[in-house]
């Protein structure tokens, strides 16, 4: 193929002289300086360690350059940049020059503030700890909230050991309950609020909130009743009383509720032969409680 370097030379002219008079017209400019906040960026930190305490995220810089390119400069194209390559665990300070800030071709950084950056590296660790599911609002009229779970119940954590070793729990994103009347079930971030820590990936945990009714239903069984800790030489009579148990709780608890789940018993310890009187006692199952026991004892003849 041949070079033809002649070929649209006009042109290529033209754009030579626009270029050329482009840099005189900026050359020509005259130098003025403006302060800004640049971003502060920490390079090579030393593995197994991390930042500990307030740490700085901008510091203040002094720029010199032509009005031109300084009226188009923001904040996010000047970086200060701190090397923690040969830190060591403890309290240090690091110079910070305008060697070391990051800016434009053309632009000169004539200052930087503060000129030292006290920080704190200490050993890194990482543990498993709880998610406490956020909730807001309330749930209609009528109603209010039963169990709450997440799921996963735990997530880990990574960052300094001493901020480790206090962290109780990391917190999911609001789950808004506001005039709900039935369960709700969602996808939500989980987070931490020490900035210090970290997740070492991002977590969803799913969230379950039980929204029950507010007025308890109520409902009775018939049950027999057993006798507890009768002595073997001894017999009692009535061989199998029956009592009315009422329980109060959650109709979905409730629709569950049978009279061979319920456990009634008289507890005869320690007593001899004779007639006796004595209280009923009740369990029932989770989420439910006794409301009445009819008859509350009964009168037992031992021989």
């Amino acid at each position: 193929m041949t070079v033809q370097p002649f070929r649209h030379l006009g042109l290529k002219l033209l754009s030579l002289g626009l270029a050329i008079l482009l840099w005189f017209t900026v050359a020509g400019e005259p130098l003025v300086e403006r302060g800004l906040q640049a971003a502060l960026q920490f390079q090579n930190v030393p593995e197994g360690f991390a930042l500990v305490g307030p740490v700085p995220s901008t510091v203040e810089v002094r720029v010199r350059g032509s009005s031109t390119l300084l009226g188009g400069l923001g904040s996010s194209d000047v970086v200060a940049v701190v090397d923690l390559g040969t830190a060591r665990s403890g309290r240090r300070l690091f110079t910070l020059s305008p060697a070391e800030v990051r800016a434009p071709f053309g632009v000169d950084v004539a200052q930087v503030s503060p000129s030292t950056i006290p920080l704190v590296l200490e050993r890194a660790g990482r543990r498993f700890v709880p998610i406490a599911p956020v909730i807001e609002g309330q749930p209609a009229p009528g109603f209010v909230v039963g169990e709450v779970t997440a799921v996963p119940m735990s997530v880990e954590v990574v960052g300094p050991i001493s901020r480790l070793s206090e962290l109780q729990e990391v917190i999911t994103e609001p789950v808004s309950i506001t005039d709900a009347t039935e369960t709700i079930e969602t996808s939500v971030g989980v987070g931490v609020s020490d900035d210090a820590l970290r997740l070492p990936e991002a977590t969803m945990a799913t969230v379950t909130v039980t929204i029950e009714s507010a007025d308890p239903q109520q409902v009775s069984r018939r049950v027999t009743v057993r006798f507890k800790n009768l002595a073997p030489t001894l017999g009692a009579s009535p061989e199998a009383p029956m009592v009315t148990v009422r329980a109060r709780g959650p109709r979905p608890a409730l629709d569950g509720f049978r009279s061979d789940l319920i456990d009634a018993w008289i507890d005869l310890a320690g007593l001899g032969a004779g007639r006796y009187t004595v209280p009923v006692q009740v369990e029932l199952g989770p989420e439910l409680i006794v409301d009445g026991i009819e008859p509350a004892a009964i009168e037992i003849d031992i021989r």
